[in-house]
């Protein structure tokens, strides 16, 4: 998940619901150019284009991207590393996400056996 004291150091993000690449650059202390490889590397990072190719990010992305920055500046990971680690974040809460639904229905299951008792 994202870690907020590793991005201390960078802009707040204004309440906006779209950025342009070069805020996103500014915001995030990122060159676009890298910004437009990050986006084929990483599959989660899918920015509106509109009119002319152009790029609006949501704020949902800006979060993404500092997450990616700080484990491949801070962390020290590859981008292989830093893509299974995002993908590892998201996996770990579907599991805990079955599990709870899964004790859920057992709960209601032995509630339903206590009444046909």
């Amino acid at each position: 998940m994202l870690e907020i004291s590793n991005n201390n150091d960078l802009p707040t993000i204004p309440n906006k619901r779209y950025f342009t690449i070069g805020e996103v650059s500014d915001l995030c202390e990122v060159k676009p150019h890298v910004l437009r490889y990050w986006e084929q590397e990483f599959p989660d990072l899918k920015p509106v284009k509109r009119r002319g190719n152009r790029r609006y990010y949501q704020r949902q992305d800006v979060i993404l991207i500092r997450q990616i920055r700080s484990l491949l500046y801070r962390e020290g990971y590859t981008i292989g590393g830093a893509r299974q680690h995002l993908a590892g974040d998201s996996a770990r809460d579907d599991i805990l996400q079955s599990q709870q639904l899964i004790r859920q229905v057992r709960t209601e299951l032995e509630d339903i056996l206590k009444i046909l008792r």
